[in-house]
């Protein structure tokens, strides 16, 4: 069995932006990791939170872990003038929403912005990964299943849920999807990023009349 220290990680994703809005869900925990694994990687992450998710993790937490502040609110950016929350989605690879909880998902399909996250989510320019989390009679519940479907439809990523034990102590599907496979599909997307980027380099630097 390889030891944690006998692993080198490379830097395979070294360039990226990723933005990942946390919602309040108890599995948010599990974000930690993930977060900790994209910078490990080279990625940079900045993270968003709504307010009942900071009731479960401290923003504290994603500080130390992304190198970089926590975004909170549309309403304490030092310079209001600058449209922080836009000018964040404008300049990220993806956005990765984890978890995803029954009420993020009903507003990003209804269109609601009442909040940062929604309001970031609603104006990204750049694809967006839902990993959603909840109870399994909630995920059932088709109001949930018709607001997922419809989002898979407009081109949002769903990542799980998966099946097995839940907070609520219920067995089901609901959980929120291993570290393992949320990362997986954020790292296909932001390597075929990359590789974008860097076949339409060459052309941007040649000099005039190449």
């Amino acid at each position: 069995m390889k030891k944690q220290s006998d692993t080198i990680l490379s830097l395979d994703l070294a360039g990226g932006e990723v933005l990942v809005a946390v919602c309040g869900g108890i599995a948010a925990y599990k974000v930690c990791y993930v977060v900790s694994e994209l910078v490990q990687r080279g990625a940079g992450v900045t993270v968003a939170m709504t307010e009942a998710a900071t009731r479960l993790v401290t923003p504290t937490t994603f500080e130390a872990l992304s190198r970089r502040g926590v975004l909170r609110s549309m309403w304490t950016s030092k310079s209001s003038a600058s449209m922080q929350h836009i000018a964040v989605t404008e300049s990220v690879d993806l956005i990765l929403v984890a978890p995803a909880t029954a009420n993020m998902i009903g507003k990003i399909a209804a269109g609601i912005a009442d909040d940062l996250v929604s309001t970031m989510i609603l104006s990204a320019a750049s694809p967006v990964v839902l990993a959603p989390a909840m109870n399994e009679r909630m995920w059932a519940n088709q109001v949930v299943r018709e607001n997922a479907a419809r989002l898979t439809e407009r081109g949002y990523l769903l990542v799980g849920p998966a099946e097995g034990w839940l907070a609520c102590g219920s067995v089901g599907p609901g959980r929120l999807a291993e570290p393992g496979e949320i990362l997986e599909a954020v790292t296909a997307i932001l390597k075929e990023r990359k590789q974008h980027r860097e076949a339409h380099e060459p052309c941007a630097k040649q000099p005039p009349g190449l």
